[in-house]
């Protein structure tokens, strides 16, 4: 799915992420895509990362951020997002010193094989916000788990 680049008017790309409710606190940096179209991840087990080629936190549209769940030494910046509920807060600072407060709506566990791309990706009317990190069981043989768990939220 092509996503347009957002019109710009300034320096608004994201630059930390706070949940307070979790006490999850941490930066963010941009990702693109993987050569076979899927979202990269964050090198950093710490680090969250923000679709760049979709909306920025703020804007309309629904701007995608993206975090580990755990590593291969414990837990990682999006370990502790399957406790987040409806009405919680989420606060994303922006590189030209405004913060974006969203408001989660629902939480989300699919199956990897049926991620809802439309619903994720597609167009909303107003600005919103996606998170993303993996759930689910842990496959073994392939070092991947089975599901991803999405939150969605509406800027406030």
């Amino acid at each position: 799915m092509t996503v347009p680049e957002p019109a710009r008017t300034s320096d608004n790309r994201p630059t930390f992420l706070r949940i307070p409710v979790l006490a999850t606190a941490a930066a963010v940096g941009s990702v693109g895509l993987e050569p076979d179209g899927t979202l990269q991840v964050p090198t950093a087990w710490g680090d969250i990362g923000w679709y760049e080629y979709g909306p920025r936190p703020g804007e309309v549209g629904a701007a995608v951020l993206v975090g580990h769940y755990d590593s291969t030494t414990g837990p990682a910046v999006f370990y502790q997002l399957d406790k987040i509920k409806k009405s919680d807060m989420i606060d994303v600072s922006l590189a030209d010193g405004t913060v974006a407060h969203f408001a989660v709506d629902r939480i989300q566990e699919v199956s990897k094989a049926a991620f809802p791309v439309a619903e994720v990706y597609g167009k909303v009317d107003r600005p919103e916000l996606r998170l993303i990190t993996c759930g689910g069981d842990f496959d073994r043989k392939t070092h991947h788990y089975l599901d991803n768990m999405i939150v969605y939220a509406h800027v406030v």
